[in-house]
């Protein structure tokens, strides 16, 4: 596997669960985007894994992971925190990125003694407002299966201008999750849009990095809202960050997670000079 990346399935109380992971130390728990999978952080885990145990899970229902009986943030939230038990591990810093990110918000609202850390990329201000403006509106990964495979062309047309051009691969890569996720591709936005955040996010306690990335325009608007709403939270900005700013800029974004917690620093760690 790339760099030493290893992938195995996790038997949890919520299912199987795949993920790969990479490293040693202190573990670090990165969520992707809807409707990506671990790939989304391919690149990255190799950088984390010199220093930590960096775990990249694909949530329930998306990559190679069982579907759940319930789709909601709560839920996708619990479903993670069940790998952490099958792992035996009783806490970890937390990463996310656009649903990923919303998912570790809720893990870190919901069971604040096991997040050691929290890393939000991308990620939307979800509230009354949205939820309204947002209600019944058609998502960008929502299209009608087509027999003569149109509907995958329609995918591709959709996200490419928000991916960097010069390249197909990275399109690609999204393209094949969303296959794998079918339905979830759409749902997984909706799922977001109906998450009341701005209940959860005055109990986050724990040290907390808001990422934005200046060239994407679903989340970036957020940023700086989302920093002001969490006590204490530092805001990074990746300049020529896009939507896929994992894989887009790997090197980066990891530099950007190491600088955060090497300043924490995670229990068990010893910050570099």
């Amino acid at each position: 596997m790339l760099d030493g990346t290893q992938r195995t399935f996790v038997q949890t109380r919520r299912g199987r669960i795949h993920v790969a992971g990479n490293g040693t130390g202190f573990p670090v728990l990165l969520l992707h985007q809807t409707p990506r999978s671990w790939d989304e952080y391919r690149d990255v885990l190799p950088i984390l894994g010199r220093r930590y145990r960096a775990i990249a899970m694909d949530t329930v229902g998306f990559g190679d992971s069982e579907r759940a009986a319930e789709n909601s943030i709560e839920s996708w939230s619990d479903a993670a925190f069940a790998l952490l038990d099958a792992l035996d591990i009783e806490q970890a810093a937390i990463v996310g990125h656009h649903t990923g990110a919303v998912i570790a918000l809720e893990m870190a609202a919901s069971q604040p003694g096991r997040i050691a850390a929290l890393a939000l990329s991308s990620m939307s201000m979800i509230d009354v407002a949205r939820r309204h403006a947002h209600d019944d509106a058609e998502v960008i990964d929502e299209v009608a299966p087509d027999a003569d495979g149109a509907h995958l062309v329609e995918l591709w047309r959709r996200r490419q201008p928000y991916y960097p051009t010069g390249g197909t691969e990275l399109l690609e890569r999204y393209l094949i999750d969303a296959i794998k996720a079918g339905p979830l591709a759409a749902e997984g936005h909706r799922i977001v849009n109906r998450y009341q955040m701005e209940l959860r996010l005055p109990k986050v306690h724990c040290p907390t990095m808001v990422i934005g990335a200046d060239r994407d325009p679903h989340a970036y608007p957020s940023a700086v809202r989302v920093a002001g709403a969490i006590p204490g939270s530092a805001l990074r900005v990746i300049e020529g960050g896009m939507l896929p700013l994992p894989d887009h800029m790997p090197e980066r974004f990891a530099s950007v997670l190491m600088d955060f917690f090497n300043g924490v620093p995670l229990p068990g760690t010893v910050s570099l000079p």
